[in-house]
């Protein structure tokens, strides 16, 4: 039966990287709420983003159930940081009957910083695609809501190195 794989890790971990990676394999649509926010909003980071983000998640979700029911599994390229956010989207397709794979990757403080670096110098250079900045902020903000999964909340533990 096909599945959900849920992708969790910090911002500019690899998710992307690996979602791209495993898709093949998988036979998986991805759905990213970077791309979708690109696209309708052009990454802007406002005040509003966060409902907008989370309205768009919500969509997406729905719309991995027709995929799922299509035949095709589904990649969610977005952080799920927080343990309740796991735990909401598992229950969540559990009502479908839909299984969820959990992927965590994982990635070094050195790996980290070398990523962010990368990333922002693409932006910069007007080559970051869906990217958004990753600022100081920003690093803030997700430094203060994420929680590290355990190991056994996760099916996959990938390490991007």
């Amino acid at each position: 039966m096909p599945k959900i794989i849920a992708l969790c890790g910090k911002i500019c971990s690899g998710k992307t990287f690996y979602a791209n990676k495993i898709k093949e394999r998988e036979n998986a649509v991805i759905l990213s709420t970077d791309e979708v926010t690109f696209y309708l909003m052009d990454n802007e980071q406002g005040e509003r983003y966060d409902d907008f983000a989370k309205r768009v998640n919500e969509y997406l979700m729905k719309k991995a159930i027709d995929i799922v029911r299509a035949g095709a599994n589904v990649i969610l390229d977005w952080g799920f940081w927080s343990k309740k956010e796991r735990i909401n989207l598992t229950n969540y397709y559990k009502k479908y009957n839909i299984p969820v794979e959990w992927h965590y990757v994982d990635v070094t403080q050195e790996k980290w910083q070398d990523l962010i670096k990368k990333r922002n110098e693409l932006i910069v250079s007007g080559q970051g695609e869906y990217s958004f900045y990753f600022d100081d902020g920003l690093k803030k903000k997700l430094l203060d809501s994420f929680n590290e999964p355990s190991k056994e909340e996760m099916d996959i533990w990938y390490i991007n190195e």
